[in-house]
């Protein structure tokens, strides 16, 4: 029997809560340390730490996280990780930002101060199957339409700066319920779980270490998860329950079930949308007649 090769790439996504004192410095610099250790992602730095996910060789991933653990701010920083086939990004962007995950909010949110209640995978798992709690799903709409727990609440919203409002009309009823908030890794809840309790929700909890966790928790195994994870990467999406497998996502066009998600080949557009593989090759890539049209058009001039 033949073994299959172990893969040769890994996927890195970390974060980091931490006051940084010249945060611009050493996003210059961590920059042109990237550049030479040869690795690809998205990395933002703030002065309130740093966010990243980014994608390289096994020997380059583990220099990565060598160094990272080596600067005191990072001492303990946690990584998940995924080993895949190639690359899962095209470039590198290393940039300095006012904000981690952009919120908006008129009041400061240190996670390190205020945050609700972490909770293991296992523990994240029982909760979700109580009759009195409310899963609030802490991501994008779109993120939501390819993948999400069992009974979780769908965010209104295309961007995570539009939670405060959305909030504050939609979710007063559940005040003295019991809040489960999960997201992608699990920085947008540091955030999200601190605002709920600052606007009177008396029980917040979050999933610690996010959706990724969970799918590779040896006692949760994904449960309750229906769909795919959506990621910020070349791979759009990954499995996250290991039991069973529920396609939730809708065709754009048809309605079908589909977990494809493409950009819509008009460059005046981009929509992102998911398309099962009969539309795919009848609508060749758009999202819609008049995208194909003005596609025409342009391509022409």
């Amino acid at each position: 029997m033949k073994t299959q090769p172990q893969p040769a790439y890994a996927v890195l996504l970390y974060y980091k809560f931490v006051k940084l004192q010249d945060a611009e410095q050493f996003a210059h610099e961590h920059l042109e340390y990237c550049k030479a250790l040869g690795i690809k992602g998205r990395i933002l730095i703030a002065d309130e730490g740093i966010n990243g996910t980014l994608s390289g060789t096994i020997e380059q991933t583990e220099q990565y996280i060598k160094t990272m653990h080596a600067i005191p701010e990072f001492k303990d920083m946690v990584f998940k990780i995924d080993e895949v086939e190639e690359h899962a990004f095209k470039k590198l962007f290393v940039r300095y930002k006012q904000e981690l995950v952009t919120f908006r909010y008129d009041q400061p949110l240190d996670p390190n101060k205020l945050s609700g209640e972490r909770l293991s995978p296992e523990k994240f798992h029982n909760f979700i199957q109580r009759d009195d709690v409310i899963i609030l799903d802490g991501r994008n709409d779109y993120e939501y339409d390819i993948g999400h727990f069992r009974n979780a609440i769908r965010p209104d919203v295309e961007s995570f700066r539009e939670f405060p409002e959305w909030i504050r009309d939609n979710m007063q009823e559940h005040k003295d319920k019991p809040i489960l908030t999960y997201c992608t890794g699990g920085i947008r809840c540091e955030k999200l779980s601190g605002f709920l309790l600052n606007e009177g929700f008396q029980e917040v909890y979050q999933l610690d270490g996010g959706i990724v966790t969970y799918g590779k928790d040896p006692v949760a195994q994904g449960k309750l998860f229906d769909g795919k994870c959506y990621v910020f990467d070349e791979r759009i999406s990954v499995p996250i329950n290991q039991t069973e497998h529920v396609v939730v996502g809708k065709c754009f066009h048809c309605g079908t079930e589909a977990e494809y998600y493409r950009n819509c080949v008009n460059d005046l557009c981009h929509l992102q949308h998911i398309v099962c593989d009969e539309c795919e090759q009848t609508h060749h890539g758009f999202c819609s007649s008049e995208c194909s049209e003005e596609y025409s058009v342009t391509s022409q001039k």
